[in-house]
């Protein structure tokens, strides 16, 4: 497999790392959020971040990592998941999630729930507790009733933000429709970014895991369920190759299964994960117009965090406790 250019290579690698999380990828711009925001996401991945390093401290696994840092960031409001999830058209949060542990190969992802308060604490029910690995709806509500999980009303997910993101996401699509459009043009507006939440770890054992969540595009339609739930697409783990959460237009990542893939070209050619990442989502992804970016971790500690977006909110934090996080390109 070729080499990507120095200019194309993957922007961000590191090793000696532990567990990486992001809060999504898009047209994230400094002039766009004041010191404060940028502050308050900043202080909220560090604490996602040092939730699940405290996990691994204690012997848990990788497993636990992932899904109590993803549960960190479906409280915060501030992201596209959990309590801070966009609206679709007929006014609702519909909520997707997956978690896959790589030391068994096991999966749980469920999509458009409206009822558990933590969507990836109910995809690892769907891992652990049932003979399945993808549920949907209703029926995957009622397990989260049914397995006694923390159930929320519909109001708890609301949020004066993303209701005024829906408004303005419809009158863009009215508008559009009144020009001759079909109204189903996707805004990519200087504040529009992709705000799935997810993390990925390696443990003591060297077993590595992903976990994926989000309340999906703003103004969606038709039930419609992008990458994050989908095992191979949005989330990927094993421990021959590594462990992957994706963030960017989910429909550009199905149709390629980025997070698969770029396990597959670890498996199959030998490249390194920074060089795996980094080609898919550079080359691939940008190829048919997608956007978005990646967290990646192999159970040797090597990281690699590309994206082909303005910014993406990521972080890392290594073996000896040591936080990093970020927002833009530059940093």
């Amino acid at each position: 497999m070729k080499l990507l250019p120095e200019s194309l290579r993957c922007a961000e690698s590191t090793s000696g790392v532990v567990l990486v999380v992001h809060g999504g990828a898009g047209t994230i711009l400094p002039e766009n959020l004041t010191p404060q925001l940028e502050d308050a996401f900043k202080h909220s991945l560090a604490s996602a971040l040092r939730a699940g390093y405290d996990d691994l401290q204690q012997g848990k696994s990788a497993i636990d990592a992932v899904e109590t840092a993803v549960r960190v960031l479906e409280d915060d409001p501030l992201f596209n998941a959990g309590r801070g999830a966009v609206f679709t058209a007929d006014g609702r949060n519909e909520l997707d999630a997956a978690i896959m542990d790589g030391g068994t190969g096991k999966a749980g992802a469920v999509a458009g729930v409206v009822k558990p308060k933590n969507p990836i604490t109910l995809a690892r029910a769907v891992m652990e507790r049932t003979p399945f690995v993808f549920l949907a709806g209703a029926g995957a509500d009622r397990l989260a009733e049914d397995l006694h999980l923390a159930i929320v009303d519909p109001p708890y997910f609301w949020t004066e933000t993303r209701w005024k993101q829906l408004n303005d996401q419809q009158k863009r699509e009215s508008e559009g429709s009144a020009s001759g459009g079909d109204g189903f043009t996707m805004s990519l507006s200087e504040d529009n970014k992709f705000g799935t939440v997810g993390a990925v770890a390696v443990d003591n054992a060297g077993n590595v895991a992903g976990a994926t969540s989000t309340g999906g595009m703003t103004n969606k339609r038709y039930g419609r369920v992008g990458d994050s739930p989908v095992i191979g697409a949005g989330t990927w783990a094993d421990n021959e190759t590594c462990a992957v959460s994706a963030t960017g237009h989910g429909e550009y990542f199905l149709r390629l299964a980025v997070a698969h893939d770029i396990a597959a070209r670890m498996r199959y050619t030998g490249v390194s994960l920074e060089n795996a990442a980094a080609e898919v989502i550079h080359h691939e992804v940008s190829k048919i117009g997608g956007s978005g970016g990646v967290i990646a971790i192999d159970r040797h500690g090597n990281a690699a965090l590309p994206f082909n977006t303005a910014g993406m909110y990521r972080g890392y934090i290594t073996r000896d406790g040591t936080v990093h996080v970020s927002i833009y390109r530059e940093e």
